[in-house]
């Protein structure tokens, strides 16, 4: 790799040189490098463009990597991801894409990943993406993860996006049985005149399951951003539903959150938020010697880390 797509790597996967334990790099479309562990084996799809991660039953503290890294201008690159998480494992899945895109033509990356939690088990799953360009070609990302939960399984998803990207689609859907939890957290920022669209669908099916969906962005400049979010409610569940936006510039937002009980014994919420930075938190950071300009990026970061 050259020293663009290592620096990507590094960013969005905390990848210096190779990664320890189990993990599969896609540079270009094309296979960069993998290695599957005594526990996590990563085979290729024979069907389509992916691959197959299986992890073992009661595999504790592992993690396996997937990054994504595109450099070529033009490229439209699909993959089709599967996880099978046995049941009592404990690991951790660290995926995301980097595009850095040196042409005129637009660079895009979808990824399909599709969960399977077994019973008792309990993932972290960390997606970062991250774009660059040196011309006027557009890096395009449409993520969508479908999950499908067991008795009792737990999943966390960490996505963030606040770099580069000029047009993303993201959708995550959930499906949970009994006692299973469902946690998302979501971080976007869009700048000059990009667009983000996330889209939550969650079923709580199962008896004490629960859903907890947060998404936090910032929209700058002539940005647009839509959050759309259903949560169904067809048995004793909790469900939560977040979105908490700041809005700069001539940025537009609109969230759409949309809850439905199917039982008496649903307890389901939402909020939604979308305002301007506080004068008051400016005036106080100015105060300690910041200019209005450094004391926004503060704020930004703050509200975003």
């Amino acid at each position: 790799m050259n020293k663009f797509e290592e620096n990507l790597l590094a960013e969005i996967a905390d990848i210096h040189g190779t990664p320890e334990g189990a993990y599969n790099i896609r540079v270009n479309g094309k296979a960069g490098g993998r290695a599957s562990s005594a526990n996590i084996e990563i085979v290729s799809k024979e069907d389509k463009p992916g691959i197959d991660i299986i992890i073992k039953p009661g595999t504790k503290n592992e993690s396996v990597h997937i990054p994504v890294i595109i450099s070529e201008s033009g490229l439209k690159d699909l993959v089709y991801n599967d996880f099978y998480i046995g049941e009592d494992a404990d690991v951790v899945i660290v995926a995301g894409c980097g595009i850095h895109n040196c042409g005129d033509q637009d660079s895009a990356h979808d990824g399909i990943h599709t969960f399977h939690v077994g019973r008792n088990a309990k993932v972290k799953y960390i997606e970062k993406h991250v774009g660059d360009s040196d011309a006027s070609g557009g890096n395009i990302m449409n993520p969508q993860t479908i999950c499908y939960l067991e008795e009792g399984a737990y999943l966390e998803m960490n996505t963030s996006q606040i770099r580069g990207i000029n047009s993303t689609i993201r959708v995550t859907e959930g499906t949970l049985a009994d006692n299973s939890t469902f946690i998302v957290q979501e971080k976007i920022m869009t700048t000059g005149e990009q667009f983000a669209k996330t889209d939550f669908n969650v079923k709580l099916n199962g008896r004490n399951s629960s859903t907890n969906v947060v998404s936090r962005s910032v929209a700058r400049d002539n940005s647009r951003q839509e959050f759309i979010s259903n949560i169904e409610g067809n048995n004793e569940c909790s469900g939560h539903s977040e979105c908490d936006a700041i809005i700069m510039d001539r940025a537009i937002v609109t969230a759409q959150p949309s809850l439905t009980a199917a039982s008496v014994d649903a307890s389901l919420i939402h909020e939604a938020a979308i305002g301007k930075i506080a004068g008051e938190q400016l005036v106080k950071l100015m105060t300690l010697g910041m200019t209005e300009e450094e004391a926004e990026e503060q704020i930004v970061n703050g509200f975003l880390k």
